[in-house]
């Protein structure tokens, strides 16, 4: 049974707990830190045509967590692996994130991935979204993540205002269980008037097994104009380790955007 729940502007507001200047984060709960100084110079990769960096470095954000290059790669076959696994030499949990060299703008996103999107640990979270800041404004998110609460909903979307309003984060979550297999689509379609999340179990280009859509449109959602980077990253809520003590790993199949008219 499909079950759905609109939460109103500010129940969850993306207000980090502050450790440096933040540069980068994800679309979090509050208490939670999105900041990244220290990042180490890290690898690039090719992956769906474009060029990404993967991040690398101790006590950044989100969470804070420690990041590990190795964490995230893309293989023979093209696929993008990510994985949180534990490292017996430091004794921590490192996470896996990527950004796009590029800058997006208006159009439609889609990522194809292979995984237990909809049975993550309640302490892992993953992201596929845009940002660029300032902290609250300009992202736009697709986050898979009960943040550390087994008992909330397992999808969250997001779209964050425009920066130089006084817009609000508008947030949609509703609880999923993946059928058919691990494989899922999720796509937005990102305008100046709006930005419309879609949702399906499977593999398509289209809205085949779709089991969720919502659409943010003015006035209560002030839609970001600034072109940004895309980012994916699977991380641990708050630095927490998985509570089940299990590294976990997703594929990306593929991700494509197609710019507006």
């Amino acid at each position: 049974m499909k079950r759905f729940l609109l939460l109103l502007p500010l129940i969850w507001t993306c207000k980090p707990d502050v450790v440096q200047p933040t540069t980068e984060k994800g679309s979090e709960p509050p208490g939670i830190s999105v900041s990244t100084p220290g990042q180490t110079a890290s690898a690039t990769i090719k992956f769906s045509g474009y060029n990404w960096i993967v991040k690398s470095g101790a006590g950044l954000g989100p969470g804070p967590n420690n990041w590990g290059a190795q964490n995230a790669w893309v293989d023979a076959a093209g696929l993008l692996h990510l994985k949180v696994a534990y490292d017996n030499a430091t004794s921590k949990w490192l996470c896996a994130g990527i950004t796009s060299t590029e800058n997006f703008g208006y159009g439609t996103y889609q990522w194809q991935v292979q995984g237990p999107l909809s049975t993550l640990d309640k302490n892992i979270v993953a992201g596929l979204f845009h940002y660029t800041g300032p902290d609250g404004y300009n992202e736009l998110d697709v986050e898979f993540a009960r943040w550390g609460d087994a008992s909330k909903p397992n999808v969250n979307y997001s779209v964050y205002p425009a920066a130089g309003t006084n817009g609000k984060q508008q947030r949609i979550t509703t609880e999923w269980a993946q059928s058919g297999g691990t494989a899922s689509t999720h796509r937005y379609i990102w305008t100046a008037s709006s930005v419309v999340f879609k949702s399906m179990n499977g593999f398509y280009n289209d809205d085949t097994n779709l089991f969720f859509t919502h659409t943010f449109v003015p006035p209560v959602a002030v839609i970001p104009t600034a072109k940004m980077p895309v980012k994916m990253n699977l991380w641990c809520f708050r630095g927490l380790a998985p509570s089940d003590g299990k590294e976990v790993e997703i594929v990306i199949r593929s991700f494509k955007f197609t710019p507006a008219p």
